[in-house]
């Protein structure tokens, strides 16, 4: 049974908004699973609302999914989950059929794994004035009302969030280029051809590896085209999908059982990030197409 009744009008109303709800509740907390419950609670608080209070359902539900948000974020600083950043963010597989027209326009509109982990530096207060106001184009008089601070406190914290964005951004390149460069990458580690991988890497290429016993971090391009050459003699059969709406690979052993998923960040034609997957309890969870 749905959670909402297609002849409601507030039911219709919150189903108009719940993409756009998703997307800025994903925004705030870098995880679709945190998204789809916060965008729940939503619906159960607008469900046990008098609709006649509302003059503008819009604003009303996205006032509702930051204030549910900025809590779950605060509750993650309360209880120390400083490694929370540190694990690749959370990874949506769909199979890759090749580049088509729309792929330019996907890509512009992603929230690609950089930006994901720089949103995550970000302390809840700035993370939400940055998100709803430079994302969702919300005013900053709404966004203080959530935060309870005024219009220009919070200015400046999504002036602050802004810098620390803009710090790391770096020219974007299109998804057919993306996908030139991870081939590049895949062919060089197949092969084992160190010049390769450190042609496609950037210098200061960041690997992340969430496996069984813990969260890995590899940092630059001579130890990650290293282990890439070791990890080549172990691989078997994979295939390129998209992770995130961005070019990515999956591996799997011969029986079929899923043995990693590898998420691209490509910048300036280079790789600068590397998300990989190899916990075979968190590869359980992830909704993998059948190996080609």
């Amino acid at each position: 049974m749905s959670e909402t009744s297609p002849t409601d009008p507030v039911a219709e109303t919150f189903e108009a908004q719940r993409d756009r709800l998703r997307a800025v509740a994903y925004r705030m907390l870098g995880s679709h699973a945190d998204a789809e419950d916060v965008v729940q609670e939503a619906w159960l608080r607008l469900s046990r609302q008098d609709p006649g209070t509302i003059h503008n359902f819009a604003g009303w539900l996205t006032t509702v999914v930051g204030r549910i948000s900025l809590d779950v974020l605060r509750s993650r600083q309360a209880h120390a989950e400083a490694s929370y950043g540190d694990r690749p963010p959370e990874l949506v597989v769909t199979v890759d059929d090749g580049p088509a027209p729309e792929d330019d326009a996907v890509l512009a509109d992603s929230v690609g794994l950089a930006l994901l982990v720089v949103l995550e530096s970000l302390g809840p207060s700035e993370r939400l004035a940055f998100v709803l106001h430079d994302l969702f184009a919300v005013p900053f008089a709404e966004i203080g009302q959530i935060l309870g601070k005024s219009a220009d406190a919070t200015k400046m914290l999504a002036s602050r969030a802004r810098r620390k964005v803009r710090a790391t951004e770096r020219p974007t390149v299109t998804a057919g280029e993306q996908r030139e460069v991870v081939q590049a990458f895949l062919a060089a580690a197949r092969h084992g051809d160190f010049a390769g991988l450190l042609r496609v890497l950037d210098p200061e290429v960041r690997l992340t590896v969430d496996t069984p016993q813990g969260v890995v971090v590899v940092l630059g391009a001579t130890k990650v085209a290293s282990g890439a050459r070791l990890g080549a003699a172990t691989a078997v059969r994979g295939r390129a999908v998209l992770v995130n709406g961005l070019p990515g690979f999956v591996s799997w052993l011969d029986s079929g059982v899923p043995l990693s998923v590898m998420a691209f960040t490509v910048v300036d034609g280079r790789i600068a990030d590397i998300a990989v997957v190899t916990d075979p309890a968190r590869l359980a969870l992830m909704d993998l197409p059948d190996p080609g």
